[in-house]
């Protein structure tokens, strides 16, 4: 297998750069997304059951019919691949969210309120960063998650390893189905470790002491 990984080394790199690219946008916006639902969320408390009866069912749509879903509207490419695993990659991030602001202590709010601090300043500086960790937490598996979404996206030529797992099966019992097979499965659990190792640095870089203590 090293033989072919270094025939193909170009390519691998490329595979895995836009593999990760994929993964880490589609977090991203996930992130974004899933924090400011769960603001709303805590906002309003009466809608905590649907966004988790939402959160539920949107786990359980297997990945296949989604994109599937998808091909008449968005077409081929890395459109609706970026859908597809951003789709699933807010979920989590929203249930920690909404668990990491909803723990907040209210002593806490009332202080800030009792500062003078407005709504929005009292999210920004307070709320936030103490769930930070909770929510980080939930980033930490969306990623994780997001790496085989990622790779079934390829059905729908998506960028990153997907396709070399494709192509392996495809030449199941060749010479190289394998070699494309497995080496795509190495490359994703490898980036996939080290972006929970990037994600493991920001949190010692963006939770204070006294949290993590």
């Amino acid at each position: 297998m090293w033989d072919f990984l270094v025939d193909r080394s170009a390519q691998v790199w490329t595979l895995a750069w836009t593999h990760a690219f994929l993964v880490v946008l589609a977090v991203l916006i996930a992130t974004v997304i899933g924090i400011a639902a769960a603001v709303v969320v805590t906002r309003v408390p009466r809608l905590e059951p649907v966004a988790n009866a939402v959160s539920s069912i949107g786990l359980t749509i297997p990945s296949f019919a989604l994109i599937g879903l998808l091909l008449p509207l968005l077409g081929l490419g890395f459109w609706p691949a970026l859908f597809a695993v951003g789709f699933y990659a807010i979920f989590p991030v929203l249930r920690n969210a909404v668990v990491g602001l909803q723990g907040v202590n209210p002593d806490l709010l009332e202080s800030a309120k009792g500062m003078g601090m407005s709504e929005a300043k009292s999210l920004l500086q307070v709320r936030l960063p103490l769930a930070w960790p909770v929510i980080l937490a939930g980033v930490r598996v969306s990623t994780q998650m997001s790496m085989g979404v990622a790779a079934i996206a390829a059905y729908v030529l998506g960028p990153g390893f997907g396709s070399w797992i494709f192509t392996g099966l495809q030449q199941t019992g060749g010479k190289n189905g394998t070699n494309y097979a497995l080496s795509a499965t190495l490359g994703v659990v490898i980036i996939a470790l080290v972006c929970d190792l990037l994600l493991l640095l920001l949190g010692r870089a963006t939770i204070s002491k006294g949290i993590r203590a």
